[in-house]
């Protein structure tokens, strides 16, 4: 069998693997050695070997004989991600922890070094470690994005805590960013309805829309540090107040960190009726 590089081996298997998958791609055990005296691998434990510029979040599961799990896989798998859970490992429902077991998922499947688990796993271990605003706006991501399938979504409805199956039916797959999911969840417990992604003539798209006339927009973390897209905003805003609408315009900071201030001004102007057009007032 031709021999292959470790380093090219490694990196065919997503930067870490066992001797004996190595060895099947035609690393030889004299490579491994060379590879790993000339710094090219690393090898992470017995039998465990890793690229040299690995993820440092993949290597730290691999030294627990697993792979990320929770949100350090969701950030991996591109989920949005509201509270942070690192350092979680996922070793199936029979794996063997090297260290100790905190942050361990034992759900069920089989962790291959190299991949991350199942969307549907990482939706259900976020569901179990953090709380429902994250797990909620982590799933409608996961919908947004076609990154879960209807098997998938099967299997988490039958694993997840039953307390936690209305966020699943309450989930959408058209919300641009986790902040529109937070903010829908939120208003949704006060007993607001909203309707989201609503397009209006010489607007366009707005992100959520209460009553006849109440938008309420979710600019995300970079938002405003770009002038252009302020301007835009800004025009958008306008063009809203022509037609007899108002907007309420909030960022990543204020609906994160500061939701209370949110929460009573939408309430402010739905409690007064604002939200309701006049009778003869209605936008074309």
């Amino acid at each position: 069998m031709r021999t292959l590089s470790a380093a090219a081996a490694l990196l065919a298997c997503g930067g870490i693997a066992r001797t004996a998958g190595l060895r099947r791609r035609g690393v030889s055990e004299r490579e491994l050695a060379r590879a790993v005296g000339a710094g090219e691998i690393i090898r992470i434990r017995k039998g465990v070997y890793a690229s040299a510029d690995v993820s440092p979040i993949l290597r730290g599961a691999a030294e627990r004989s697993g792979v990320p799990a929770c949100t350090d896989a969701g950030r991996l798998i591109g989920l949005w991600i509201l509270t942070e859970t690192p350092g979680h490992v996922w070793v199936g429902a029979t794996g063997t922890v090297h260290g100790d077991d905190q942050g361990m998922h034992w759900d069920a499947g089989m962790p291959a070094f190299g991949e991350l688990p199942p969307v549907a796993n990482v939706l259900l271990q976020i569901a179990v470690c953090t709380d429902d605003e994250t797990f909620f706006a982590a799933l409608e991501s996961a919908l947004r994005w076609s990154l879960i399938s209807p098997a998938g979504l099967a299997w988490l409805w039958h694993h997840l805590p039953v307390r936690m199956r209305e966020l699943m039916a309450l989930a959408r797959s058209d919300a641009d960013s986790g902040l529109e999911s937070l903010v829908r969840l939120r208003l949704h417990r006060l007993g607001i309805r909203v309707r989201t992604q609503v397009m209006i003539a010489s607007v366009g798209e707005v992100d959520i829309q209460i009553g006849d006339c109440l938008l309420i927009e979710c600019d995300g973390r970079e938002n405003h540090e770009r002038e252009q897209q302020r301007h835009k905003d800004l025009w958008r805003d306008a063009a809203a107040a022509a037609r007899g609408y108002q907007t309420l315009r909030f960022d990543y900071s204020m609906i994160v960190h500061h939701w209370p201030h949110v929460e009573a001004a939408i309430l402010a102007v739905v409690r007064s009726g604002a939200h309701l057009r006049p009778a003869g007032r209605v936008a074309s």
